[in-house]
């Protein structure tokens, strides 16, 4: 992995890409989305402060536990600018999401033990069907894949 003296404090697209192990397409898409921020140098070319290198080690490793990016980019707000992220500020914001991922991973648990029952069946509302309908709310009135509209009868009595 490339090193950047210390006396450097501003990286270019490359170097960052280079340090991060992100793509420069990625890099440049996380600062659309209002990720990440650069200055950019007289010739236009951009440039990044050495805390960027954190804020995209913290948008990748989010990402890969499936947090989406508009969650991401708020708590990214919430750190200060141009210093380095300390732990303490890791902390406080992954806390925040701990309870969205444990409900994920419980989702993603029930997916894996049931997942062979509901291959192939078609109907989706299957007492034991813990993928879409996991109460089987609508078994008791129907079967099938889709739920049909309900129809309101007319006032004359025929179904609208």
């Amino acid at each position: 992995m490339p090193q950047i003296p210390e006396k450097i404090h501003a990286l270019t697209v490359g170097q960052l890409s280079a340090r991060s192990g992100a793509a420069v397409s990625a890099l440049h898409f996380y600062e659309a989305k209002g990720l990440i921020s650069s200055r950019r140098t007289t010739g236009n070319q951009r440039r990044y402060g050495r805390d960027t290198l954190r804020r995209v080690a913290f948008v990748r490793a989010a990402q890969r536990v499936g947090i989406p990016l508009a969650t991401i980019r708020q708590a990214l707000a919430q750190l200060p600018e141009e210093r380095t992220p300390t732990n303490e500020d890791w902390a406080r914001l992954s806390a925040a999401w701990r309870t969205e991922l444990d409900e994920r991973i419980k989702q993603l648990g029930r997916l894996r033990d049931h997942l062979t029952d509901c291959i192939g069946c078609g109907c989706l509302s299957l007492e034991t069907c813990v993928l879409s309908n996991p109460d089987d709310a609508f078994g008791e009135r129907m079967a099938g894949s889709r739920l049909l509209p309900v129809r309101n009868p007319a006032p004359d009595g025929d179904e609208a």
